[in-house]
């Protein structure tokens, strides 16, 4: 049985309860100190239209002077408290979903659209501050309010207080099921609405040049016109559900206070009409984001549940229990490999076989979709085979930890991704603590150093989204450095120079066999390019790998 999605992002906050109950009470104290004010400033302006001495009025005008203050320090005091949390909250969320979705990469997430990963990473979890800010410590303070002020007035009279606490449960509790009543779709439909443009629009941006070349640029922005409308139009909804609470709200705080003043002109002394009514008033200011909160509360539940059902997704790889050392040898056996991406579908292969002892060239060729990069990824741990064996370093492949399986493999492939930040980091992301030093002598052997040094900012030059600043076989020197600066024991090349002309290609090649000496070498292309340089060649046909020529 599933869990209640909001629930279980509330369990998540458990951690940081201590902030929110610090922010309940500051607000607590906030709203207290208006109650205070207004009660006081009535009192004492009602009081001194009698004209009594001054010492009568002495408590009275500093306790204006204080409550005045308290308001203004205890509401600095719990914005900067529950603003500090929830932005933790929310950097704990986001570090909590990438925990669970990393091991989901790449087999439940190659079907995923970018846009709409970004959507769910940044935009559901964002809407998530309002389930902490709105949903948890307003009613909180609410009930609290609620309390003190109908203690308040019952020392005036207890009809008084009921009266007031009438109209305190129509605005805290109808008011709220109504709004939750009348936008319960709208909040998930504004969710919805906004992954699906912002997937879209980074479709179109990613491929845009494709766009305009083929000419379909007007539909794409037709679609996007489209999307964007239907956005609008559900923020208009929660617009409406917005002020209509909002007027309900300012309607019962009016009617409380009216409410109040009916009841007990008759009951009480002149002098203490204004405080009641104004005392009224100004606790109602505890019920105001109430509403509110119903109103989102739709959304949030839809977030969190766009975010749990990616979250819950089983992972198709799984490490063992009890994972063997990490292997001395590199040495690669594949016996009679066979697999498929789902039991409905054809195999994509059948009957592999290949050893790969420490220090040997190995080419495999084959047509694009002849399983190249599937069995670069099995090797990598990504999917699980089917049946036959894989053996790394004497022990199954399936003993290791996913981890130390790609410590064994230093993999270059022809879309190599480059971050937006600098060469110097770019390259140092295979080793986090990699020196300076050692990082140049990477670019060196990648034989991009010098290239690098010609910039105006060296190896602080910034890239470029996916190094859109450098030309196709820079990006594959730098890639190449940070395969290089890894050093694993076994160097897998993924149809790593099928972008570039023959002449970069034939340079890149020769740069990488000359900066792998000593390293085992796994190359996959449908390129004969230097393979007169490797141990043996094979290619795939029919799903089946045989030696070549």
């Amino acid at each position: 049985m599933k869990r209640n999605p909001l629930l279980r992002v509330l369990r998540l906050a458990l951690p940081f309860w201590r902030g929110m109950a610090l922010a309940t009470l500051l607000g607590v104290l906030t709203i207290a100190s208006s109650v205070s004010l207004m009660a006081t400033s009535a009192w004492l302006i009602s009081k001194a239209a009698l004209q009594p001495s001054i010492a009568e009025l002495s408590v009275a005008v500093v306790g204006v002077r204080f409550f005045g203050i308290a308001r203004g320090v205890f509401r600095y005091l719990e914005r900067l408290v529950s603003h500090e949390t929830t932005f933790r909250l929310l950097a704990h969320l986001r570090v909590e979903f990438y925990k669970a979705i990393e091991p989901l990469a790449p087999a439940r997430l190659v079907s995923a659209r970018s846009g709409d990963l970004l959507s769910r990473v940044i935009d559901d979890i964002e809407s998530l501050q309002n389930l902490y800010l709105r949903a948890v410590a307003p009613p909180l303070t609410a009930v609290i309010l609620a309390l003190l002020l109908t203690l308040f007035l019952n020392r005036f009279d207890p009809l008084i207080a009921l009266a007031a606490l009438v109209f305190m449960l129509a605005a805290g509790i109808l008011i709220p099921l109504l709004a939750w009543w009348g936008s319960e779709n709208a909040g998930g439909g504004r969710v919805a609405g906004r992954a699906e443009l912002a997937a879209t629009l980074v479709d179109h941006i990613q491929g845009m040049a494709e766009t305009l070349v083929y000419g379909q640029d007007g539909p794409q922005l037709e679609k996007i016109r489209v999307l964007n409308q239907g956005l609008v139009a559900e923020e208009r909804r929660m617009a409406r559900f917005d002020a209509l609470q909002l007027a309900l709200t300012v309607l019962l705080t009016n009617g409380a206070a009216l409410a109040v003043l009916v009841v007990a002109i008759p009951r009480i002394e002149g002098v203490y009409l204004a405080t009641a009514a104004l005392a009224t008033i100004a606790a109602f200011e505890a019920f105001m984001p109430l509403a509110g909160a119903a109103v989102h509360l739709g959304e949030n539940a839809h977030a969190a549940r766009r975010l749990f059902e990616l979250a819950d997704l089983p992972p198709v790889v799984t490490d063992p229990a009890d994972p063997a050392p990490f292997p001395d040898q590199p040495s690669l056996e594949i016996h009679d490999l066979a697999f498929r991406y789902a039991a409905d579908e054809p195999a994509i292969l059948e009957g592999v076989s290949l050893t790969l002892q420490p220090g040997e060239r190995i080419a495999i060729l084959g047509e694009s979709g002849a399983g190249k990069s599937t069995l670069v990824n099995i090797l990598l741990r990504f999917w699980d085979y089917d049946t036959g064996r894989i053996r790394l370093g004497g022990r199954d492949l399936r003993d290791y930890r996913q981890a130390d399986v790609r410590d064994m493999f230093g993999v270059l492939t022809q879309r190599t991704h480059l971050f937006n930040t600098t060469l110097r980091e770019n390259i140092r992301i295979a080793r986090s603590g990699a020196t300076q030093a050692e990082v140049e002598a990477a670019a060196q052997q990648a034989q991009i150093h010098d290239f690098i040094l010609s910039l105006p900012e060296g190896y602080d030059t910034l890239v470029g989204e996916d190094g859109s600043q450098l030309s196709g076989g820079e990006r594959q020197r730098v890639a190449l450095a940070r395969v290089l600066l890894k050093n694993a024991p076994i160097l897998i090349l993924d149809e790593a120079t099928a972008n570039l002309d023959p002449i970069t290609e034939h340079a890149v090649m020769e740069t990488i066999l000359q900066s792998t000496t000593g390293q085992s070498l796994l190359v996959f292309t449908h390129r004969r390019v230097l393979l007169d340089q490797m141990d043996r060649v094979y290619v795939i046909r029919q799903r089946r790998l045989v030696r070549y020529p």
